[in-house]
C-alpha cells in the first residue's frame, strides 16, 4: 500500500480534504512510494486559523515556558536524527552522512532557541526626563507561514520555525510536496515536546495553498527559501498584501583561486562544495576562476578527484553522491551540459549519460566538468542545481572580481589565497552576502545570519542569527512617567513639554 503524507493542523494528523494528491519518489529507483496530500484553500485557512487560535495564549507564554519545551525538542531531535536522515535519503535521494549533516545543522539553530532570551533582551534609559524613563522591548507578531525547498527538508525548516516559536510566534509550515515526510516527523516530535496545539502546522501543496498563505490576512509574515523567480514572486505578493517578508533566492557561487593556493586543498575544496549533495544548494560552488597560469593544473586536479567519487543510492554506506530528486530535474541539468561545446566550453567531464546497475529507473547523472566556460553560455548564467562544474579563466585578480561582481546572483562566493592582503581586500570588494576566506562553503553558524546580496535575496532580513529575531518580532518604545508623592499638583501647561 502506498503511503500517504497529510497534513498536521492543531496538534494533530488532519487527513487530506481536498482530493489531490502529488506523488512522491525515491529518486535512487524511481518508484512512487508516497502520496502527499494538496491542501485546499479551505484547507489552508484551518492551519491559519489554528495557528491564531493558538497565539492567543502562545504569544502572552513566558520565555521560559517556550524554551522548556524547546529543549525537550531538542532532545528529542537528537535522539531521532538518524530516522530523520533515513525519511530525507528516502524522498530527496541524499546519501545518509550528508542527510545527517543537514539534521545537526538544524539543531544548531535550535540550540539559538533554546538561548533566545538575549536576543529578547530590551532596553531602557532611565530619567530621560523629569521622572520619565522610556524602554524598548520586542514583541511576536501572531501567526508566521515559511514556505521551504526541496533540497534541505528537515534543515530549512528549523532555520525557521524555532525562532518563530521561542519568540512567541505561531507556525504554518508549507514544505516542498517532493520530500513531505520530514516536515510531518518534526511536527510530531515537538508535540511530544509538549508544544501547544495549533503552535506550529503543517499544509502540504502547490501553488494553491501558497497563494493562500501569502494573501491570507491572519499570516504577518512568510518565510521563504527556493529559486530566484519564485523568491521575487514571493515578496512581490506577500509584500502586496501588508506582509513582512524575508525571501532567499537562487544562487552562481564563485570559487575565486589565486595563483599563490595550496592547488590541492583548492580542488579538494572544489570537489566537495561542487559535487556535495549532488550539487543540491544553494551554497554549492557551480563556478571556479583560475587566475593566471594555474588553470590547466587546476582543473587536472579536479579532474582526477572527480572520477573517483561514488555514486550510488544514498542508503549505501559506500556512496559518496546520490541521485537528484526528480527525473524532470535530471534531463535538466543535464541539458546544460550537452550543448556546453555549442556555446564554447570545454567538456571535461560528462556526466549525463550515468547509471547504476540494479537501480536503471533512479533518476542519476554522474559528475560534470566544463572548462574555458565563456560569461555567455547558460551553463554559467543560470543556476543549474546539480553536480556541474563551470571553470572559468582571468588573468588578474581585477578580473576575476569583475568578473565574479557582475552576476546577478550574490549568494556566497570563496576565496583560495596564501596571501593575506588578497583575502582582506577580496572580502571587502566582492559583492555577496556570505564570504570564505579558504572555506569553500560558507554558511554561518547558527549565530550568524544567513544571507546573501542582489538576487539571492528579497526583503530586508537575513535568515536565523540577529536577524531572525528581529524579523520574527517588532519593536515597540514605552515611555513612563510616575508622579512621586512629594510632586505639588503643577496644573495645566499647554506648552511644549519639558524635559529638564
Amino acid at each position: 500500500m502506498t503511503k500517504i503524507v497529510n497534513h498536521w493542523i492543531g496538534g494533530k494528523t488532519a487527513e487530506g480534504a481536498s482530493g489531490t494528491y502529488g506523488p512522491v519518489t525515491n529518486p535512487a529507483t524511481g518508484e512512487v512510494t508516497t502520496k502527499v496530500a494538496f491542501a485546499s484553500v479551505e484547507e489552508v485557512d484551518a492551519a491559519v486559523a489554528a495557528a491564531k487560535e493558538a497565539f492567543r495564549t502562545w504569544g502572552q507564554s513566558s520565555l521560559a515556558q517556550r524554551t522548556s519545551i524547546l529543549f525537550k525538542f531538542r532532545a528529542l531531535l537528537d535522539a531521532h536524527r538518524d530516522e530523520i536522515a533515513e525519511l530525507i535519503t528516502a524522498e530527496h535521494g541524499k546519501v545518509h552522512s550528508d542527510a545527517l549533516g543537514e539534521v545537526a545543522r538544524g539543531l544548531e539553530i535550535v540550540d539559538l532557541a533554546c538561548g533566545i532570551n538575549v536576543q529578547l533582551k530590551g532596553e531602557l534609559s532611565t530619567q530621560v526626563a523629569s521622572r520619565v524613563d522610556v524602554a524598548s522591548i520586542r514583541q511576536p507578531l501572531g501567526v508566521v507561514a515559511g514556505i521551504t525547498p526541496f533540497n534541505f527538508p528537515a534543515m530549512v525548516p528549523m532555520w525557521m520555525f524555532p525562532i518563530a516559536i521561542a519568540c512567541g510566534n505561531t507556525f504554518v509550515l508549507k514544505p516542498s510536496e517532493k520530500d513531505p515526510s520530514a516536515s510531518v516527523r518534526l511536527a510530531e516530535l515537538l508535540a511530544e515536546a509538549g508544544l501547544p496545539e495549533g503552535v506550529f502546522n503543517v499544509v502540504h501543496g502547490d501553488k494553491v495553498a501558497v497563494d493562500r498563505l501569502l494573501e491570507h490576512p491572519d499570516v504577518k509574515a512568510v518565510s521563504f527559501v527556493g529559486s530566484t523567480p519564485i523568491a521575487r514572486y514571493i515578496h512581490t505578493t506577500a509584500s502586496a498584501n501588508g506582509k513582512r517578508v524575508q525571501a532567499l533566492g537562487g544562487a552562481k557561487n564563485h570559487m575565486l583561486v589565486l595563483p599563490d593556493a595550496d592547488l590541492d586543498a583548492a580542488a579538494d575544496a572544489a570537489v566537495s562544495a561542487a559535487y556535495g549533495s549532488a550539487g543540491e544548494r544553494c551554497m554549492a560552488i557551480s563556478a571556479v576562476v583560475a587566475v593566471g597560469a594555474i588553470g590547466d593544473e587546476l582543473v587536472e586536479k579536479i579532474r582526477e578527484r572527480a572520477e573517483k567519487i561514488k555514486i550510488g543510492p544514498g542508503d549505501d554506506p559506500t556512496s559518496e553522491m546520490g541521485p537528484l530528486i526528480t527525473a524532470t530535474h535530471r534531463d535538466k541539468v543535464a541539458s546544460y551540459v550537452a550543448g556546453a561545446a555549442d556555446e564554447g566550453a570545454e567538456v571535461v567531464l560528462d556526466g549525463t549519460g550515468y547509471t547504476v546497475d540494479g537501480f536503471e529507473n533512479g533518476h542519476w547523472i554522474g559528475i560534470s566538468l566544463l572548462d574555458k566556460v565563456p560569461t555567455t553560455a547558460k551553463a554559467y548564467q543560470d543556476e543549474i542545481f546539480g553536480p556541474v562544474l563551470c571553470v572559468l579563466r582571468a588573468d588578474t585578480y581585477e578580473e576575476a572580481l569583475d568578473l565574479i561582481n557582475a552576476s546577478p546572483f550574490g549568494n556566497g562566493t570563496a576565496i583560495f589565497t596564501r596571501d593575506g592582503g588578497a583575502a582582506r581586500r577580496f572580502q571587502l570588494e566582492v559583492e555577496a552576502g556570505m564570504v570564505g576566506v579558504n572555506v569553500p562553503i560558507p554558511v554561518p553558524v547558527g549565530y550568524h545570519s544567513f544571507g546573501g546580496w542582489k538576487d539571492s535575496l528579497f526583503g530586508d532580513h537575513h535568515i536565523y542569527g540577529n536577524d531572525g529575531t528581529h524579523f520574527y518580532t517588532r519593536g515597540k518604545v514605552v515611555t513612563t512617567r510616575w508622579p512621586d508623592p512629594a510632586d505639588a499638583p503643577s496644573g495645566v501647561d499647554l506648552g511644549f513639554p519639558r524635559n529638564h
